[in-house]
């Protein structure tokens, strides 16, 4: 008897979206249009759908200092910390931020049990100890880690950032842990302009396309998954790679970035590694068309888990 289909479980809150002021940079709306474009395409169901809480302040503090938890929780951020930010502070914000990080604390915890699993937001990696910025207010793939580790779930982590932005934040959380390994492939002449060394940084030139990004990511992500001999991967897989993206300035198309996360979780899970898959950035030119393009991770997960199953079942009555 072969085993139950797989299913794509996703952590997604109604939370996930807040106000912001008129002509806004940050497409918000992408995350409800995300979970829309999901069930449309049946690569979810209603009942694949975790609703998350807020992520507890004592779990914020294992990566966050507690001054900066403290002006986050108060609204005493100066207008240095916000402009820094990029995100005018609100209640709804701060919810809306501690709703994010539990949802991949939750995303994590059941990749370990279905192989792969998504939280329909995070990968907020420019989130610092201290400070937030860049969008990114806490650092969820950093709280995520530990809390894991906390509990004896995991002990060595992989980080995999495909942002078209180098994952500053996250290279801080983890410098001094030597059992999170951090992997950043990004544009190099992008934001950050002082990145913070990650344990793996690949810098490709402004207007790379297709060809030199596969070329370097089948290079370099085998020496990561190499190196770092993980418990469990998180997937950043921003689509602001993709050309046209108003803060990116690689020329990835459509087709490209569909091979691109096809390798990298084919590539992972053909290791049998626990694959959580977080958004990260991306800013076409519409919240709408952004989400398509974060989808398709989602549902390269799906394709890639049920010829998994297939294969099993073919090997369980052979």
């Amino acid at each position: 008897m072969s085993a139950a289909p797989p299913r794509l479980r996703v952590v997604y809150s109604a939370g996930y979206t807040v106000p912001l002021p008129a002509g806004h940079r940050f497409p918000m709306g992408k995350f409800l249009a995300l979970r829309q474009i999901l069930e449309r395409d049946g690569i979810i169901s209603p009942k694949d759908i975790v609703e998350p809480e807020e992520a507890p302040w004592e779990d914020l503090a294992l990566v966050h200092t507690p001054e900066y938890l403290y002006r986050l929780r108060h609204g005493a951020l100066g207008r240095a910390e916000e402009r820094r930010l990029g995100l005018p502070w609100s209640p709804a914000l701060v919810r809306r931020s501690r709703l994010a990080v539990r949802g991949t604390v939750n995303a994590a915890w059941m990749a370990l049990e279905d192989g792969v699993a998504a939280n329909l937001a995070g990968g907020t990696h420019h989130a610092f100890p201290d400070h937030g910025e860049g969008f990114c207010v806490l650092n969820d793939v950093g709280v995520a880690v530990r809390v894991l580790r906390r509990g004896g779930w995991i002990r060595r982590a992989l980080v995999v950032d495909l942002d078209v932005h180098q994952g500053n934040g996250t290279a801080a959380v983890f410098a001094d842990d030597p059992e999170t390994f951090t992997f950043s492939m990004h544009g190099a002449g992008n934001y950050p302009f002082r990145p913070t060394p990650s344990d793996l940084d690949v810098a490709l030139p402004d207007g790379a396309g297709d060809e030199e990004y596969e070329e370097a990511l089948r290079r370099f992500l085998p020496e990561a998954v190499t190196r770092s001999r993980p418990d469990l991967v998180f997937y950043l897989g921003g689509v602001d790679v993709v050309a046209g993206d108003r803060f990116g300035r690689l020329a990835l198309t459509r087709a490209g970035l569909e091979r691109r996360d096809r390798w990298v979780i084919g590539t992972l899970r053909g290791e049998g590694l626990p694959l959580t898959l977080l958004l990260s950035g991306g800013y076409a030119a519409t919240p709408r068309q952004t989400a398509e393009l974060h989808a398709i991770a989602h549902r390269t997960a799906r394709e890639i888990e049920g010829r998994r199953h297939e294969g099993d079942g073919m090997r369980a009555t052979a």
